[in-house]
């Protein structure tokens, strides 16, 4: 093994240096072996990432064990579903360039042999893989879990019905107790989100694209296997150390194919769109917004989740875990079978070592899809040039036309939803949310999660320029890009302009000449930014568009 980590630890002129370490703890044996960092997203602000102490000493033990010597440190987290609706969710997509930068500036600081990355809430999973893909040295992702569902009138509830029901108490549906009733009811204890939102998309995605051991990431947060998983990752990644397998050698194109898929067939968060066009950048894949329309077309959506379906999360677990659907992708020909995983074996060999649980009903077969596609939709037309992302998952309609309801803000458009504002057949327009213009491509679960409230998804649709929680349904596309803030034709949307979203055609639409639209931008004016110093100010001068994933660094391909 040729280890980095000799340019800090051996040789006279490091005496220095291991002092310092001695000072800790650390012997001349430790010294000598492989140093792996473990980058830690503990956090004591939300439950997501809440045992995350606790897996890290186990992952610590597992890379003793294995004859490596572990180095924990911490970096950030911003919890999505505390901070929605409000001025602190334009911080959870930046978070994710501060905790790659982050993860990637200690790693190289201090010369890791390789990483064990601990990540749970949303950002933290394609943060970690982000910084991994930069750094290019052996490492591992392991996935803190699920949250396990909570229980109201007898079915199973996730953070999404207690979205839903303050739409519902809203519009007087329901009371200010049963409202209460769900709050208290929804979160039992520690884990990510309970659907297929988009941590749970991300875990997927990480087994199935191969940087983490699959098996791994569906066991929920509180189960006591999880520690077991825990302890296995030190020994995997000392195994990746060994042989020099390295995450660009997993991260190919084949492999965010075979990611891609997974998202399509779990009826997977319209953030992975966002972030899978980020790793590909850092890998030096070319990946663009339409490549992941064609994976979508061929691929058939075969798990039962939320938030359109009828499963949480831990029920995948249950059905015998992440490996059954990756067999199904594997037998069904929608997945690259010799895809190299961080175990060193492939995709398909990993997959063939599935245990399916006998009459499960959570993920479907081959020949009993519940849609014959994907639910991931990209659409392009006069109102996105450059893309907007749909999930189809649950949906009826196909089409929908309507006039436009303009809000150049999030609080804006909830008001009008929660104030009886909004009609059948409206299009409510939400821009100036994108990465540049919120800044940091706020989600709006809190609004699309008030349609559903006061009865009117079937009937309404939305857009945005901003981002949607994985936990969002209905009529509702995101990642409108160019943004309104960039000139974007979003920005020259009056109020009650007609529009056409059509996902059969794949286009959405402003239904004015095309000589009114040029007009209308040539009178277009940047307006002022809404913040002028600190990390927001700095984010927006570096922030490129949603459709190239949002990043702050532009990697030539």
């Amino acid at each position: 093994m040729k280890l980095q980590s000799y340019t800090i630890t051996q040789g006279k002129d490091r005496a220095a240096a291991r002092s310092y370490l001695k000072a800790i703890g650390f012997t001349d044996d430790d010294l000598k072996k492989p140093i792996i960092g473990i980058a830690n997203t503990w956090i004591g602000t939300m439950p997501c990432n809440y045992n995350l102490r606790e897996l890290a000493v186990d992952v610590a033990r597992g890379i003793r064990e294995a004859g490596g010597t572990p180095m924990e440190f911490n970096t950030i987290a911003i919890s999505d579903g505390i901070t929605m609706g409000t001025e602190g969710m334009k911080t959870s997509l930046i978070s994710r360039e501060v905790i790659a930068d982050s993860i990637e500036l200690v790693a190289r600081g201090h010369m890791f042999d390789g990483i064990v990355a601990l990540v749970a809430c949303d950002k933290t999973v394609p943060g970690a893989a982000m910084a991994l893909l930069r750094l290019n040295v052996p490492g591992v992702i392991l996935y803190g879990g699920t949250m396990l569902p909570g229980r109201y009138k007898g079915v199973d509830i996730t953070i999404q019905d207690v979205f839903e029901a303050i739409g519902a108490n809203g519009a007087g549906r329901i009371t200010d107790r049963e409202l209460l009733d769900i709050e208290n009811a929804a979160c039992p204890g520690a884990g990510a989100c309970g659907g297929q939102y988009t941590a749970n998309t991300m875990a997927t995605v990480m087994e199935i694209i191969g940087l983490s051991p699959m098996g791994a990431n569906a066991v929920p947060q509180v189960d006591e296997r999880k520690h077991d998983v825990a302890r296995r990752c030190g020994e995997v990644v000392l195994n990746a150390v060994r042989k020099d397998i390295k995450p660009r050698d997993i991260v190919t194109r084949e492999a965010i194919d075979n990611a891609i898929a997974s998202v399509a067939a779990s009826g997977g968060s319209t953030n992975a769109v966002l972030h899978l066009l980020a790793m590909a950048r850092e890998a030096g894949i070319p990946l663009t917004i339409d490549d992941f329309q064609g994976v979508s077309n061929r691929t058939p959506l075969l798990c039962d989740l939320k938030p359109a379906g009828k499963y949480v999360a831990s029920d995948v677990d249950k059905a015998g875990g992440i490996p059954v659907i990756a067999k199904r992708l594997a037998d069904g020909g929608y997945a690259h079978a010799g895809a190299l995983t961080v175990t060193g074996r492939t995709f398909a060999e990993e997959a063939a070592g599935a245990v399916e649980t006998p009459g499960q009903e959570v993920i479907r077969s081959l020949s009993n899809p519940i849609k014959k596609s994907g639910g991931i939709v990209i659409l392009k037309g006069s109102l996105a040039p450059e893309g907007a992302v749909i999930k189809v998952t649950g949906l009826h309609r196909q089409t929908q036309t309507g006039p436009a309801r303009v809000f150049d803000s999030e609080e804006a458009a909830m008001a009008a939803v929660m104030g009886g504002q909004i009609e059948a057949g409206d299009i409510l327009v939400i821009r100036y949310e994108g990465p540049k213009g919120g800044p940091g491509m706020r989600e709006m679960l809190g609004v699309t999660s008030a349609i559903v409230g006061v009865g009117l998804s079937e009937s309404v649709a939305l857009i945005t320029d901003g981002r949607f929680s994985g936990a969002t349904r209905g009529f509702m596309a995101g990642h409108v890009s160019p943004e309104a803030y960039a000139g974007g034709p979003i920005a020259a949307v009056h109020e009650g302009d007609p529009i056409t979203i059509d996902i059969a055609a794949r286009e959405i639409n402003l239904n004015i000449p095309a000589a009114e639209l040029a007009s209308r931008l040539d009178a277009f004016t940047t307006p002022p930014p809404k913040y002028t110093s600190g990390v927001f100010a700095k984010y927006v001068a570096l922030v490129g568009s949603a459709s190239d994933g949002a990043l702050t660094s532009q990697p030539k391909l």
